[in-house]
This record gives C-alpha cells, structure tokens and sequence, in this order.
C-alpha cells in the first residue's frame, strides 16, 4: 500500500511538475507558500479593510482618494531605491526586513481597533508607513522570483505563477475580510494580517539561495548614480520604455475602480461590507484565470499583441462597471477587468525579465513596480477628485476612455517591441 501511495504521488509531481516546472525548486515551493498566506492578509488590509473604514468614518468620496493618494506616495518615492538595494544585497533579508517591519505596522493597527483608538488621522499615518514597506517590497520581490529556480528556463513559468500567489491572495484575502467585517468586526481582520506575517518569515529562513554577484556602493552619491544608470537603460531600451509607459498609464487610469470601490458598493449599488467584499474579490477571480493561462503558457512570442487588446478590453470593462447598476452584473464584469489586467501586468513583466541584463535586474524592475503602483496614487487623487465632482460614474467613464486612448499610440511602438522578442 506504501508503494502504491508513493508511486500515486511521484506519478502527480511529475504532471505537475511538467506543466508547471517551477515547482520543482524547493526555495520557489517555500516563497510560494509562505507568501501566499501573508500576501492574503496585506491585501485584507489594504483593497478591503482600511478603505472601508475610511469611508465609514468620514463618508466621502474625496478623503477616500487622498487616503489612497497618502498611502501609496511613499511608495512611489522609495522603489526606485529598493531596486538598487536589490542589486547590492541579499534579495532574502531585505525580504525578511520588509516582513519583520510590516507586523509591527498590522499589530499597531490591531491595537488601535481593538481599544477603539482608531481615527481617520492614525490611519493616514499608518498608510504611509504601509507605503514606504510596500516601495521596499515591490522590486524585491519581483526580482527574487528567478533567484528561486535555479533553470532560466523555468523563469516565465516562475513569474506567471507568482502572478497566480498574488491572484489568489487577491481572492482569499477580501473574501475573509468581508465575512470577518461582517461577523466579528474590522479589527479581526488586522489580527488576521498580524498572524499571516509568521509563517512568511519562517518560509523565508528555510530558503536557501546561491550567492550572486552584487553592486558595490561607497557612498550616496555612488547610489545615485547606480539609479541614472538604470534609468538610462530604461529610457533608452526602445521595448521595455515602450512597456512601461503603458503601465503607467494603466496605474493611472486602469485602477480607478478600486479606489472608488467603497462609493459605488454603498451609494450606487445600495451595499454594505458584503456587497463590497464581494466586489472587491470578483477582479482577483479573474486575475486567477488570466494567471493560470499564462503559468502553461511558453515564451514571450506574442505577447506584445496581448497587451494591446487586453489596455483596449480594459477601458471598455471600466466604462460598463460604470454604468452598471446591478451587483451580480457589476461582479462579472469586475471578473472580466481583473483578467485583462492581469493579462497585461503579467505579460509586461514576463517580456522585461526575459530581456533585462541580470546586474540591472533589481533597477529595472523598480521602475516597473514604480510605472505600475507609483502612478496609482495620483490615480486615486484622479479618480477621487473626479467622482466629487462629477460623480463616481463619469469619473470611471473618464479613466475608461483614456484607458482606450493611450493603446493607440502603444499599437505604434509594437514593431519595435516585437522585433526584440523575435531575438
């Protein structure tokens, strides 16, 4: 019966294995794991938990999207940084940092709700200080992902399924959120992302990864020229400018929907917590999908057209979300918009890490985390200032239309694009 058994699960790692290779590294099933669980609580916490009760406790549309401009400049000012911090250091400590750093934030919030101490003001606070850990994290944990197997060719396989960890910690982590808010209160869901920190910085210790070659940095001014020599790169390599561009934008505008998320679930769609978790998990559902496709799929041939109709499918998802008035419509649409966004985002990082050189990887891919999070804080002012003016409804037709506008002038870069590819 035990060779039977053992021949059974050798039999399913070797399909699994087959058709998703990455797995076969232990280091990567480790950050995998650990991640998955962590990643759920921080996204509790930041797409669910605070912008809720933001909006509880002020009722405005407006301070909702200065909250979410507060919490995500900082990010913006620290990722360019992190990344020449990830081509000096250990990618596993600063990992390791940036969770050690990120429970002390969770328990001072869990505290704060708990004692009923929480006021819109602590929040701000605390927002930044998610921001400055969200601008450490980002490059780093998106150039760990090819440190963790060891074959390159294994590397898109690798960066697909991070996707999918990030998918699906979307997808677990507002759905508890919305039947703890529901049943026991916001502040069990802060408890929660405490204790989905632990088993992150364990995973993390129990990695074991090859030593790389690293920067060597003497002084500030050494650093920053380390980063304009990154941007140089960027801004001189025709096909990554050209991608992240349209990241950019795709920050800007593309994600305006989830920051106006608490207005159209309470005021438009006449919801509560519930009508909001709901929303709020549909988009991530369908990152899943998007994500599971790209996992099985070889290459990068080809994916430079997927980003053009996937921006075009993205406006067009924005502009229906708008004007629907129905919760389960709205929920399928927010399917469709989390799969085409994810398409996009996954498919960008999936061709720059294939094309990037390795001793500019950590650079590189700061200014993408910084082309596709650090524009969403203006977004949300966009968007916040937009909705208060003209209703949250045209704000979303606004960014929709944009959205649609800025893939025409991509379609003229992709030749380029594809040409390297082609290399």
């Amino acid at each position: 019966m035990k060779i039977w058994n053992r021949q059974l699960g050798d039999r399913v790692s070797n399909i699994i294995y087959q058709y998703l290779p990455a797995f076969r590294w232990r280091n990567f099933r480790l950050f995998f794991g650990g991640q998955l669980l962590s990643m759920s609580g921080t996204f509790m916490t930041q797409q669910l938990t605070i912008p809720w009760l933001v909006y509880d406790l002020t009722q405005s549309a407006w301070l909702l999207g200065v909250a979410g401009f507060v919490q995500f400049l900082p990010t913006l000012l620290v990722i360019p940084f992190s990344g020449v911090l990830s081509d000096r250091w250990s990618r596993r400590d600063l990992l390791m940092l940036v969770q050690i750093l990120g429970i002390s934030v969770s328990l001072g919030l869990t505290i704060l709700t708990f004692t009923n101490q929480i006021t819109f003001p602590i929040l701000l606070v605390l927002s930044v200080l998610n921001g400055l850990l969200k601008g450490l994290d980002m490059p780093v944990r998106h150039t760990i992902v090819t440190e963790t197997v060891d074959d390159r060719a294994d590397w898109s396989n690798a960066i697909a399924l991070n996707s999918v960890m990030l998918s699906s910690s979307l997808v677990l982590g507002p759905a508890m959120g919305g039947i703890l808010i529901a049943t026991l209160g916001v502040k069990y869901c802060f408890l929660y992302d405490t204790l989905s920190y632990i088993p992150a910085i364990f995973t993390l210790l129990a990695m074991r990864l090859k030593v790389r070659p690293t920067l060597t940095l003497t002084s500030l001014s050494d650093t920053l020229q380390k980063l304009r020599e990154g941007f140089e790169y960027v801004s001189k390599f025709q096909p990554i400018r050209a991608i992240l561009l349209i990241l950019a934008l795709q920050g800007l505008v593309g994600m305006s929907h989830v920051a106006l998320m608490p207005v159209f679930a309470a005021k438009i769609l006449n919801g509560d917590a519930t009508t909001m978790a709901h929303l709020s998990t549909s988009a991530p559902i369908g990152s899943l999908f998007a994500c599971l496709y790209l996992s099985v799929r070889r290459g990068i041939a080809g994916l430079e057209r997927l980003i053009v109709v996937t921006q075009v499918l993205i406006g067009i998802s924005l502009i229906s979300f708008s004007l629907s008035r129905q919760v389960g419509l709205s929920i399928i649409i927010l399917v469709f918009t989390g799969c085409f966004s994810i398409l996009l985002i996954t498919s960008s990082n999936m061709i720059i890490q294939t094309l990037v050189t390795e001793d500019k990887r950590g650079r590189v891919m700061s200014f993408y985390a910084l082309a596709m999070v650090g524009m969403i804080p203006f977004g949300n002012l966009l968007a916040g200032t937009l909705a208060d003016n003209f209703g949250a409804t045209n704000a979303l037709i606004v960014c929709g239309s944009l959205n649609i506008l800025g893939t025409l002038w991509f379609y003229t870069q992709m030749p380029a694009v594809r040409r390297w590819i082609d290399r």
